[in-house]
């Protein structure tokens, strides 16, 4: 790729010029019909539809999930890259995570990193992943297999910070149980074994433990079963508990901290515990450092410069996390809205369908399809970030 870089990095700029306004539309079309966790059916098929215009073969349903997709552009199967494209949205607030601009520049990157290869470079994926707001299409795509041959996965995340790669922790939902007896609190009060109790003396222990856990660790629990009347005992009652922490290994330790908890209370309070993983575990991200950086100087070419997140601080949970452990991946943050706005808000809805979160998406589409380039043109790009990669995980 050294002899000619500039003019297929030029090649991909005319490529996504061609095909901005129909980006846009795109952009434009999820946003105004969001769909939720595993029911993004419309948004699959808008967005197979445009890849199978363009040459790409399409398997719609990939890993199982109704709403998943794996497109393929390539006669070689390595090297490869995924480009990730997500649409779900959040009920009540449509595309508050701007999902629909990631959906968009990983259509206009693939298409345009396609348009410039020649058909034995390598294979360009273009990867639809449902549910990342609650579910976790990535992870069972991941535990599938679907990213086994691929040497890198790009994706951008539009945000209030312009940040080279993502903060994101490690997070998983826990369900606690407490079983008790049942007992008339006035008539035999002494029969009741009460598990509501049990329950609410678990959120206190949490709520000590709370204060010595590490950096970005956490418990948030809420109440999903309390009893049936106040003139019964409860005989069981039932939490749900949020655990995040910064890296998967911490997670780990934070859900047995929440096990000996649970057994302790059960024990002090003469209830049974069962203490189960409600949801998917979704893991830390592992930035590809080799990769990201190559992204931020394209993304410089637009005028948008990118830098370290700031210490100590963390921006949720992302199923990203369980592909970067294993392939090369980045995650950037890319501004649409001022430092001092928020997502998941209804004025970041607003942002993902803005001039500025149209700007942003186009000059992340460009720096996504020059970085894929590089990593199928490129040996000693793909050696670094693997060489990183393998390196991380000792």
């Amino acid at each position: 790729m050294t002899d000619t870089a500039d003019e297929l990095l030029e090649r991909v700029r005319g490529e996504v010029a061609v095909r901005a306004d129909r980006l846009w539309e795109v952009a434009r079309a999820l946003h105004a019909d969001p769909e939720y966790a595993f029911a993004e059916h419309r948004a699959a098929r808008l967005l197979g539809a445009e890849l199978e215009r363009e040459g790409f073969a399409v398997e719609q349903g990939a890993a199982g999930l109704p709403t998943a997709f794996a497109a393929r552009a390539g006669t070689r199967s390595r090297p490869a890259v995924a480009l990730l494209l997500e649409y779900d949205a959040l009920p009540g607030l449509g595309h508050a995570c701007g999902h629909n601009l990631i959906a968009a520049a990983g259509l206009g990157a693939a298409l345009a990193a396609r348009a410039v290869l020649d058909g034995d470079e390598g294979t360009v994926w273009a990867v639809g992943t449902p549910a990342e707001e609650g579910g976790g299409g990535k992870i069972i795509e991941a535990e599938e297999g679907l990213f086994d041959g691929v040497d890198a996965a790009l994706m951008f995340h539009p945000g209030v910070h312009s940040w080279q790669w993502a903060p994101l922790t490690a997070q998983a939902q826990y369900r606690v149980g407490f079983h008790g007896r049942a007992a008339h609190p006035t008539g035999n009060p002494t029969e009741g074994v009460d598990a509501l109790a049990a329950l609410i003396q678990l959120f206190n222990t949490l709520n000590a433990v709370g204060r010595r856990l590490p950096e970005g660790s956490h418990i948030q629990g809420i109440i999903t079963d309390g009893g049936r009347a106040t003139n019964i005992v409860p005989e069981y009652a039932e939490g749900l508990f949020g655990l995040r922490a910064v890296t998967t290994a911490g997670l780990e330790d934070l859900a047995g901290e929440l096990l000996t908890c649970a057994q302790g209370v059960a024990r002090a309070t003469g209830t049974t515990a069962a203490v189960e993983r409600a949801t998917l575990r979704y893991e830390h991200f592992r930035d590809s450092p080799v990769l990201s950086g190559r992204f931020a100087r394209h993304l410089e070419r637009a005028g948008i410069a990118l830098t370290p997140p700031a210490p100590g601080v963390y921006l949720g949970s992302s199923d990203i996390g369980n592909v970067s452990g294993r392939v090369p991946a980045i995650h950037p943050f890319v501004a649409i809205m001022d430092p001092d706005g928020s997502d998941h808000t209804p004025e970041f809805t607003a942002a993902a369908a803005s001039e500025r979160g149209r700007q942003v998406m186009l000059a992340a589409t460009e720096a996504l399809a020059c970085t894929a380039l590089e990593v199928l043109l490129r040996p000693d790009v793909r050696e670094k970030a693997w060489d990183a990669h393998v390196a991380g995980a000792e």
